[in-house]
């Protein structure tokens, strides 16, 4: 059974710097590309990142223009864990954070194609 559980979130002031985790089980998660998403309160959920599979992929990390530069995906192959390491956090960076993957090979995560999200991980970026 395929299971993504996010945490790490918290209530941070602008500027701060903020690292969310993402735990994973249940399927080849090194064979596998895995992505970050963002809804935005009233928003949609939006793609901000992703990191192709190292063992199978190309191993490269892709970011929303809304992100690069200042967020920066890695992972665990070893623990099955992605993280997300926040720098400059802005109020606009507020939402619930998901992980998940369509189990390919290589960015992006395909939408139509994933079956399982996690509860996500709630970051509150306020003065």
């Amino acid at each position: 059974q395929v299971q993504f559980v996010e945490s790490g979130g918290d209530l941070v002031q602008p500027g701060d710097s903020l690292t969310i985790s993402c735990t994973t089980s249940g399927y080849a998660f090194a064979n596998s590309e895995i992505g970050w998403f963002r809804q935005a309160p009233g928003k949609e959920r939006e793609a901000i990142a992703c990191i192709s599979s190292l063992r199978t992929g190309d191993g490269e990390s892709y970011y929303s223009n809304s992100v690069e530069g200042r967020f920066t995906i890695s992972r665990d192959d070893a623990t099955g864990t992605a993280y997300l390491q926040m720098n400059h956090l802005r109020p606009e960076d507020t939402g619930i954070y998901y992980c998940t993957t369509d189990q390919g090979r290589n960015c992006p995560v395909l939408i139509r194609y994933v079956e399982v999200w996690g509860q996500g991980t709630v970051v509150t970026v306020s003065a």
